[in-house]
């Protein structure tokens, strides 16, 4: 069984969010795939598997469990399928989240994401509200994350994580933003912590910014933003919000195509 591995945001390889990418004639046994992600201790381990009437079904699993939606993963995918086997975009993508389209462009992917608009918080979970003692600009959420606004960028890349802390929101990632200040190529700033689903911090995260970009365009009045996503690997994203659907772009390249051998993998079936 053929497995890539795809650096996405990513111009350059060991750098932006690593992916693993399966093509699959038909669904393997959730657990089985769920064994690959842990193998994989990687972010998100992809699975898509061709539909008869066109496009592709995909599945996102991290180290401990399915995930409802990655746009990183998706953008590997893609790759994948325009890089190495021939296929041409626009690709469709039949997800937990609706239908999710990857265009080609000259620098890159652009990937179109539904639109999560902020839903704002009165208060912090318990579990993460020590964590700001100086305080936050803003606090919101989507279905699957917490996210808060801090006084700036250089508070986001100092930000220190007790991840023990953020773990026991169990599977719901805490997000923290900010603006970059004069003369900075982004216009605002992420990092993304999930320790509870497996990911202690995301490199770089493509479905968070179906949320920051309808946040960050109302906050400055602009509906084509750069983003920064300030892990230690770090990437670009190249963010637009157009109606109902936000879209974001950026470059993907592989790491390594490797066959992968799963000898006793009939234990997993149900």
């Amino acid at each position: 069984m053929i497995m890539y591995q795809v650096d996405a945001f990513a111009e350059e390889v060991l750098s932006g969010n690593p992916a693993a990418v399966l093509l699959l004639p038909d669904w393997l046994d959730e657990a089985l795939m769920q064994a690959i992600a842990r193998e994989n201790n990687l972010a998100e381990t992809a699975f898509a598997v061709a539909r008869a009437e066109g496009g592709w079904e995909l599945r996102w699993f991290t180290p401990t469990q399915e995930v409802d939606f990655c746009g990183h993963a998706t953008l590997a995918t893609a790759h994948v399928l325009i890089a190495h086997e021939g296929q041409a975009a626009p690709l469709s993508f039949h997800t937990r989240v609706g239908v999710l389209h990857v265009t080609q462009g000259p620098s890159g992917y652009r990937l179109d994401l539904p639109r999560l608009d902020p839903e704002p918080l009165d208060a912090l979970p318990a579990e993460v509200a020590a964590q700001f003692p100086g305080g936050v600009i803003a606090a919101f959420r989507n279905f699957e994350n917490v996210f808060v606004e801090l006084d700036g960028a250089d508070r986001v890349r100092d930000f220190v994580p007790d991840l023990a802390a953020i773990a026991r929101l169990g599977p719901v990632g805490l997000v923290i933003t900010g603006r970059e200040g004069p003369g900075g190529r982004a216009d605002f700033v992420s990092r993304y912590f999930v320790p509870g689903a497996g990911i202690p911090e995301d490199p770089v995260t493509g479905s968070i910014h179906a949320t920051l970009t309808p946040y960050w365009a109302a906050r400055l009045g602009r509906s084509r933003l750069t983003a920064y996503q300030a892990s230690a690997r770090g990437g670009w994203l190249d963010c637009e919000l157009t109606g109902t659907r936000v879209m974001v772009a950026g470059a993907a390249v592989t790491f390594m195509k490797a066959e992968i051998s799963l000898p006793g993998a009939e234990r997993f079936r149900a």
